[in-house]
């Protein structure tokens, strides 16, 4: 608890200064006004101190469940006290980080007596995460105007901010699918026409042509179809590599964060088309681990593990997160590996353990290309320095090329991105895999 002058009390501190000046023709002044500051000084402090602490405030808060980037959301308070006369306050609150931490605008509020005030200040995300906050320092003026009583009120809370969720809905369904929906078509399965081969019949008048199995037909001398079973959920496991492979920037922005965007969005089209969705995040530990599960519920537990998701500068460990995940994902999955590669030698923990997953799961290794090192490999040199530059950064890409040849010669798939189109690219290469019922 401290008093702070207020500008009325500084105002009238610089009014008492003129008696100085008056001290050149009047021998007493300097004795004035040292009387005077004492008297100025006493009224400021018994003016603070009548006023109330700030512990004789009520504060609420309401904060929405969750935030997301890219949109403003509204926080409300309620203020109120029980006091005689009505109070000038001037508050200032440190927010959780994720929406802007101590970078808060300074906010004065007039609470009349025995009433309640409702305040609503508008905050926009500046990154994604999770983080506490909750302490609000108050100022709250004297009855006199002269001096202000600070004190701090705990209000603890937690804010969640989720990646930015603008149109991922629209870019998790492919686009014709998107006009089918706005035109209200819905994909219809009849039964019989999955993806899983069950056994032959005989080929009856109505049934589509081109489930006819023509060699069975040409043994048999009559028209044989094949029988499907109906198509079942499939397993779609998020794996994030959290360590220091993805925490450069591209344009000032984490290669993470491209990561985050296309693992969003590939979780939303895998709920559109009902498969089960799960996640791994690891760096040199394991930092979160969700089951593949159904629905709403299971794309809000990986929304929860996104925004909690924060990249390690350290090596990633392989072969814990590959075991880790063998022990609890038994069943076939399309496994999808955000990472990256450096080179056959710096990378071959990498590539020796995704292959591991062969032939449980269908592996799908996702990595992120780098612009500016293409640009230095493509770029004209005008000296001897850039002509090194490009060397070098053309012997990085062969070397990073020809661990991906490596990667894929082990039967793991390949999506070479980069980081802004990783989104689009991952969930076509979802819809493709799901079309040819390779899962």
């Amino acid at each position: 608890m401290r008093l702070v002058p207020s500008r009325r009390w500084l105002a009238g501190l610089a009014v008492l200064a003129l008696v100085g000046v008056a001290g050149f023709w009047w021998p007493s002044a300097g004795t004035v006004l040292l009387l005077l500051d004492l008297g100025w000084v006493a009224l400021l402090l018994a003016d603070g101190l009548a006023a109330p602490t700030p512990r004789a405030l009520s504060v609420t808060r309401e904060a929405p469940a969750a935030f997301s980037l890219g949109r403003t959301f509204p926080l409300r308070y309620r203020w109120g006290h029980r006091g005689r006369r009505r109070l000038h306050l001037l508050v200032r609150e440190r927010l959780p980080e994720p929406l802007g931490g101590a970078d808060t605008p300074r906010r004065r509020l007039l609470v009349p007596a025995g009433l309640t005030v409702e305040e609503r200040l508008e905050v926009r995300p500046i990154r994604r995460g999770i983080a506490a906050g909750g302490p609000i320092d108050v100022r709250i003026l004297g009855p006199l105007g002269l001096g202000w009583r600070q004190g701090r009120i705990e209000l603890p809370w937690t804010a969640t901010v989720y990646p930015n969720l603008l149109a991922t809905s629209l870019r998790a369904l492919p686009l014709q699918a998107l006009r089918r929906r706005e035109a209200g078509l819905r994909n219809v399965r009849r039964p019989g026409e999955g993806r899983l081969f069950e056994g032959l019949r005989e080929w009856v008048p109505g049934d589509d042509t081109r489930i006819i199995d023509w060699k069975a037909t040409a043994r048999r001398g009559k028209p044989i179809a094949r029988q499907y079973e109906d198509e079942r959920r499939q397993q779609v496991l998020l794996v994030i590599d959290a360590g220091r492979l993805l925490t450069a920037e591209v344009d000032g922005v984490p290669r993470l964060e491209s990561v985050i965007a296309a693992a969003l969005h590939l979780a939303h089209a895998a709920v559109e088309h009902d498969d089960n969705i799960g996640l791994l995040v690891f760096a040199d530990t394991i930092q979160r681990y969700l089951p593949p599960a159904r629905g709403r519920r299971a794309l809000r537990g990986v929304l929860e593990g996104l925004a909690a998701t924060e990249g390690r500068l350290a090596e990633s460990d392989y072969p814990a997160a590959f075991r880790y995940l063998a022990a609890r994902s038994r069943k076939r999955a399309l496994t999808v590996l955000f990472t990256d590669v450096i080179d056959r030698t710096a990378s071959d923990a990498l590539v020796a353990q995704a292959a591991t997953l062969r032939p449980r799961h269908l592996p799908l290794a996702v990595t992120l290309r780098d612009p500016a090192l293409e640009a230095v490999a493509v770029a004209r040199p005008k000296d001897s320095g850039e002509a090194f530059q490009r060397a070098a950064a053309e012997e990085l890409l062969g070397a990073r090329e020809a661990a991906l040849a490596d990667m894929r010669s082990r039967g793991v798939m390949v999506l070479d991105v980069l980081p802004a189109a990783a989104s689009a690219a991952v969930v076509e290469r979802y819809h493709q895999l799901k079309r040819r019922g390779v899962l």
